[in-house]
């Protein structure tokens, strides 16, 4: 573990800031990455979407000598499912494989945290498939637990 002055965090030298159209690139190359397969679409739609409802937007890159090697994509909703309070979801969390293990992750999800409490929203959730052990650990190290909920599905 590199030696660290009193005070200082792992993350305090990633730089972490709110997404812009450029970023677009350079998370669906992280993500191919991570996937093996490009979704150039699917980003481009999330991002728009993000850019479009900026102020209520928490979505989020991080930055090593100015390059973006995380992303963390996430919306707020409010009142959905008969729900009073806001609520923020996580659609997409990538970190450039060369970068896993080395406080990218870290650094996005507290400033995450940090600007969702700023916001006075109270609970952030995701969801996770069963075969992505890596996320599911990282979220767990974070506090993440399983929902009291059911996710349901119907094949059509």
């Amino acid at each position: 573990m590199e030696d660290l002055d009193p005070g200082e965090l792992p993350t305090d030298t990633i730089v972490v800031r709110t997404l812009e159209a450029r970023d677009l690139d350079a998370i669906v190359r992280i993500d191919r990455e991570s996937m093996g397969r490009p979704r150039h679409e699917y980003y481009e739609v999330k991002v728009k979407r993000a850019l479009e409802d900026a102020k209520l937007s928490p979505s989020l890159v991080a930055l090593v000598d100015d390059h973006v090697v995380g992303f963390v994509l996430a919306h707020l909703h409010y009142g959905e499912f008969g729900r009073v309070e806001p609520v923020a979801v996580i659609d997409s969390i990538g970190v450039a494989p060369r970068f896993r293990g080395k406080n990218v992750g870290e650094a996005l999800m507290r400033q995450l945290e940090m600007n969702l409490r700023a916001l006075r929203v109270e609970r952030l959730e995701t969801q996770v498939g069963w075969e992505q052990r890596d996320l599911l650990s990282f979220l767990a190290s974070r506090g993440f637990a399983p929902a009291p909920v059911f996710h349901l599905q119907l094949a059509l």
